[in-house]
C-alpha cells in the first residue's frame, strides 16, 4: 500500500474501497459453501478470506489515519475510532447471535455484506485530501502532499522502513506489542469458555453481557480515552492503564469465592473491557506517533502484526495453561504481560523518537529536491 496507489484518489483510500469490496464478496461467498457447519475446509477458506480482507481494509484505514490526522489529534481520533469499533463489534455479536438462532448460520453471515455496503459509502463519497477525485471517472487531481510522500520503489520503502524500525523506541514498542497481544488473546479466548463451561452461562447470556460491557467501554473510550492521553501524555496513561488492568486481573484471580456471584462477574467484565478499550486507544495513538509518514502503512502494520501474533500465541497458550493449572492460576498468569509491558514502556522516549524521524524527513527533502528540479 505504501508502494502502489492511484494518487488522484489518495494514497490509501483506493485500498480501503478495494478491501471493503472484497469483504462484501467474501461474505456473500458463504452462501456457496455447502453445509458450512459440517464443511470445515470450505468454511476455513471463506473465513480466511474474510479475515484477510478485514485486515486489508484495517491496514489501509490505519495508514490513511497516520497520513492525514495531525499529531496533536491522533489520540482523540483513536478514541473515536476504537470506541466506535468496540461498539460495532459488540452490536454485531448481539445481532449476529440472534440472526444465527433465528434465520440460520449461512443467511446470518451473508447478511453482514449489507452492513459493509453501507460502510463503503463513506470512503466512496469523502476524499482523503482536498481536490482529489471521488472515483476514477470524476474530476480531481493528486494532492501535492500525497506526491511528496509517495515512494516510488521497493528499495526506498525497505530502506526507509529499516531506518525507522531499527530505532530503540520502535524495537521496544514492537516487542511490547507482542507481549500485550498475549493478554488480549488469552482474555478473548478465555471469556466465552470460562463463563459458559465454568460458570454455566448460555452463549446468549455471554453475548448480551459482552455487548453491554463493550458498548459502555466504547462510549467511554470515544469521549474520554483519547482526551486523557492528549492531556496527561502517552507514557503516563500507558503505565496507568497497564498497572490498573494488572491489579484488576490479580484481584479477580484471588477472589475465587465471589465467582458464583453474577454481579461480581458483570463488574469484572465491564471493568476489563473498559480498561482494554482505554489501553488500546493509548497503544494505537503511541504506535501512530512512532510512525514515519513515508512508510506509515508498512510500519503501523508491523506493530499491529506483532500484536496479532501475540493474540494468536495467547489463544493457543490458553489450552496449555488450562490443561496444567486451575482457572485462578490462569488468571494470575494473564496479569503478567501488562506488568512486563509497563516496564518496557519506561525505555521509550516519544519526543526523542519524533525528533529523529523529523531529521530523516529533512534529510530526504535535501537529497530529493535537486533531483525533482532536474526532472
Amino acid at each position: 500500500m505504501d508502494r502502489f496507489t492511484y494518487l488522484p484518489m489518495g494514497r490509501k483510500r483506493p485500498w480501503v474501497i478495494l478491501g471493503q469490496l472484497c469483504l462484501i464478496i467474501s461474505f456473500l461467498s458463504i452462501g456457496f459453501v455447502p453445509d458450512p457447519l459440517n464443511n470445515l475446509t470450505g468454511l476455513s477458506v471463506i473465513g480466511f478470506l474474510i479475515s484477510l480482507f478485514g485486515a486489508f481494509q484495517d491496514v489501509a484505514t490505519d495508514g490513511m489515519a497516520v497520513d492525514v490526522i495531525p499529531d496533536n489529534e491522533q489520540a482523540r481520533a483513536n478514541g473515536l475510532m476504537w470506541g466506535t469499533k468496540i461498539i460495532g463489534t459488540s452490536l454485531s455479536l448481539m445481532v449476529g447471535t440472534a440472526l444465527i438462532n433465528n434465520i440460520g448460520f449461512k443467511s446470518a453471515i451473508a447478511s453482514l455484506s449489507v452492513a459493509i455496503v453501507a460502510i463503503m459509502m463513506v470512503p466512496i463519497y469523502f476524499t482523503e485530501r482536498p481536490g482529489e477525485k471521488t472515483m476514477p471517472w470524476t474530476k480531481g487531481q493528486a494532492n501535492k502532499k500525497s506526491k511528496q510522500t509517495q515512494l516510488k520503489s521497493w528499495s526506498q520503502i525497505l530502506k526507509s522502513l529499516y531506518r525507522v524500525v531499527k530505532l530503540k523506541a520502535s524495537i521496544v514498542f514492537g516487542i511490547a506489542s507482542f507481549i500485550i497481544g498475549i493478554m488480549y488473546g488469552l482474555m478473548d479466548t478465555l471469556f466465552p469458555i470460562f463463563t459458559v463451561q465454568e460458570l454455566g452461562w448460555t452463549n446468549t447470556s455471554f453475548s448480551n453481557v459482552f455487548s453491554i460491557a463493550s458498548v459502555i467501554a466504547g462510549i467511554l473510550g470515544m469521549f474520554t480515552g483519547g482526551y486523557l492521553v492528549d492531556y496527561f501524555g502517552k507514557t503516563k496513561m500507558l503505565l496507568l492503564y497497564l498497572g490498573i488492568i494488572a491489579i484488576v486481573i490479580l484481584v479477580f484471580a484471588l477472589a475465587t469465592n465471589f465467582w458464583s456471584n453474577n454481579f461480581f462477574i458483570y463488574v469484572f467484565i465491564v471493568t476489563y473491557y473498559t480498561l482494554y478499550t482505554f489501553l488500546c486507544v493509548a497503544v494505537f495513538a503511541s504506535a501512530m506517533h512512532l510512525c514515519w509518514k513515508t512508510v506509515a502503512a508498512t510500519q503501523f502494520t508491523l506493530y499491529m502484526a506483532l500484536s496479532n501474533m501475540g493474540r494468536a500465541f495467547g489463544s493457543a497458550l490458553l489450552g496449555v495453561l488450562k490443561t496444567n493449572f486451575t482457572w485462578d492460576y490462569v488468571f494470575l498468569f494473564i496479569a503478567i504481560p501488562p506488568i512486563i509491558m509497563a516496564i518496557m514502556i519506561r525505555f521509550i522516549c516519544f519526543i526523542k523518537h519524533r525528533k529523529k524521524i523529523e531529521s530523516f524527513t529533512i534529510l530526504d527533502k535535501v537529497l530529493i529536491t535537486p533531483q525533482v528540479i532536474k526532472d
